[in-house]
C-alpha cells in the first residue's frame, strides 16, 4: 500500500481541527474519506462501521461511565470542602500556603473524580474567596490551580489509563493504576516548588496557627470517608478482589451512599448527574470507535511504519527519539485534547518506544504526563478556560504566570522520561510486572 494515502490521511484531519470541526467529527470522517479512495464504497462504509463497534466492545471500557458517573456523584456530594481543609492541615504552615492547599486539594479530588476540569472548578471555587481575601495575585492564584489540577489525571482512578489499556492492547490496568502515584505526585510536588519561590518572592504567608490534636483528628476523620474511596477501589483492583470494570461499579455505590450521608445530594441531583454522565460518556465512546477507524486506516495505509523510519532515520539514539517524540506530544497537547491524542498516537509511538526498549507501562506515564501539561496551555486547554472563568482572571496574565510552572514540569516529563523506575518501581513491588 502507498504510504502516501496515509500521509494525507493525517493532512486531512489536521484540515479538519484546523476548520474546528469536532475532533471525534474529524477523525471519523478524514478516516472514512481516505478509506472510500482505497477500496470500493460500500467495503469502507461497512468496514467503518464494524471498527466502531469492535473498538468499544470492550470489557474494560465498561469501567468508564463507572467512573465518570462516581466522580459526578462526587462532585455534587461536598466532597471538595472536606478536602480542601484536609490539605490545609497538612501544608498550612508553608509560606504561600493557600497555594499549596490548591495543589493538594487538586491531587486529591482531582484522584477521586478523575477530572481534572471538575477539579479546577470545584476547588478553584472553594479557594477563590480565600485567595482573594488574603491578597494572593489572581493570576498567579489561577495559574497554580491550572497547573496542578492535571495531576489527578494520573492519580488513580483515571479514565485516561484505561483508555491507554483498550488501545494498546490490553496493558494491566492495575499496573497501570499502580504506577500513577509516582509521577501524578510528582507532577503536585513540581508546582508546589514553583509555588513556594514565587510565594516567598511576593511575601505569601502562611493561614494556620498551631493546631490542636483535636482539630487535627477532627478535620482527617472528616476527610477519611472521602479518601476511602481510592483506597477501596485501588486496594480492590491491585489485590486482585475485582477487576477495574467491578472497581468502578463499587466506587458508584460508595460515592452514592457517602453523598447521601453527607445530605448533600438530592434526587433531582442525581437526575442531573445521570445526564451528565450519558452525555459525557457518549462523546467518548465515539471518540474511541472514531479512532478505531482512524487506528486501523493507518495501519492499513503503513503511516506508522512512514512514522517509524523516518524518526529511525534521523537518529538510532534513544534519547533523541524519546526528546523528539516529547516535542510532538507537547505540540500536539496544545491543539488536541488528551483522550483524543492517547487515542491516535499511542498506536504510532508506543511501537517506536518499545523497539528502543522502553516498557509500556512506562510510555503510558511519559505520553499521558506530556498530554496533561496541554490542558493547562492555550490555545486548547480546557482547564485553562475553566480556571480563568471560575478566578474572573485574563487568559493572557494567567498564561505568563503559567510559564514558570510549564517550565518545571518539562524537567519533570524530561526526569519521567530518562528515569523509568519512577514509573516501574512501584508494579514491580507489588509484583505487576517483573
Amino acid at each position: 500500500m502507498d504510504i502516501s494515502v496515509g500521509f494525507w490521511l493525517l493532512c486531512l484531519f489536521l484540515v479538519m481541527i484546523a476548520f474546528s470541526i469536532p475532533i471525534a467529527i474529524a477523525i471519523a470522517m478524514s478516516s472514512l474519506v481516505i478509506m472510500c479512495t482505497i477500496m470500493p464504497l460500500d467495503v469502507a462504509f461497512m468496514t467503518a462501521g464494524q471498527k466502531i463497534i469492535t473498538g468499544i466492545d470492550s470489557f474494560s471500557l465498561l469501567a468508564i461511565p463507572f467512573f465518570i458517573l462516581a466522580g459526578n456523584i462526587m462532585n455534587r456530594g461536598g466532597i471538595a470542602t472536606r478536602l480542601v481543609e484536609f490539605a490545609k492541615l497538612l501544608v498550612g504552615r508553608m509560606p504561600g500556603a493557600l497555594a499549596h492547599v490548591n495543589v493538594i486539594a487538586n491531587m486529591l479530588f482531582g484522584s477521586v473524580s478523575g477530572s481534572a476540569v471538575a477539579a479546577a472548578a470545584a476547588v478553584g471555587k472553594t479557594l477563590e474567596p480565600e485567595l482573594e481575601k488574603e491578597g494572593y495575585d489572581r493570576a498567579f492564584s489561577t495559574a497554580v490551580n491550572v497547573a496542578s489540577c492535571p495531576a489527578g489525571l494520573l492519580i488513580p482512578p483515571s479514565n485516561s489509563l484505561i483508555v491507554f489499556s483498550v488501545v494498546s492492547g490490553g496493558t494491566s490496568i492495575a499496573a497501570l493504576f499502580i504506577a500513577g502515584y509516582v509521577p501524578g505526585i510528582l507532577m503536585g510536588l513540581s508546582c508546589m516548588v514553583v509555588a513556594y519561590f514565587i510565594a516567598k518572592k511576593k511575601g505569601y504567608h502562611s493561614i494556620a496557627a498551631r493546631v490542636t490534636a483535636k482539630q487535627a483528628l477532627v478535620t482527617t476523620w472528616r476527610a477519611i470517608p472521602s479518601l476511602g474511596l481510592v483506597v477501596v477501589v485501588i486496594g480492590g483492583i491491585i489485590g486482585g478482589v475485582f477487576t477495574a470494570t467491578e472497581g468502578a461499579c463499587i466506587a458508584v455505590l460508595y460515592a452514592f451512599f457517602l453523598s447521601l450521608a453527607y445530605r448533600s445530594l438530592s434526587w433531582q441531583d442525581m437526575r442531573t448527574v445521570s445526564i451528565e454522565t450519558a452525555e459525557i460518556t457518549g462523546i467518548m465512546l465515539f471518540l474511541i470507535g472514531a479512532s478505531t477507524i482512524m487506528s486501523w486506516a493507518m495501519a492499513f495505509t503503513g503511516l506508522p511504519t512512514l512514522i517509524s523510519e523516518w524518526m529511525l532515520s534521523i537518529s538510532d539514539n534513544p534519547v533523541i527519539i524519546f526528546i523528539l517524540m516529547n516535542l510532538i506530544l507537547l505540540v500536539v497537547g496544545m491543539f488536541m485534547d488528551l483522550t483524543p491524542a492517547v487515542l491516535i498516537f499511542t498506536p504510532i509511538f508506543m511501537p517506536i518506544a518499545t523497539q528502543l526498549g522502553m516498557h509500556p507501562i512506562h510510555f503510558a506515564m511519559m505520553i499521558i504526563f506530556n498530554l496533561c501539561i496541554g490542558i493547562a496551555t492555550p490555545p486548547v486547554g480546557t482547564a485553562l478556560f475553566v480556571g480563568c472563568s471560575v478566578s474572573g482572571a485574563k487568559i493572557e496574565q494567567v498564561i505568563r504566570a503559567l510559564l514558570p510552572f510549564c517550565a518545571v514540569l518539562m524537567l519533570t516529563l524530561l526526569a519521567i522520561t530518562f528515569i523509568p523506575d519512577i514509573s516501574l518501581a512501584l508494579p514491580r513491588a507489588f509484583g505487576l510486572i517483573e
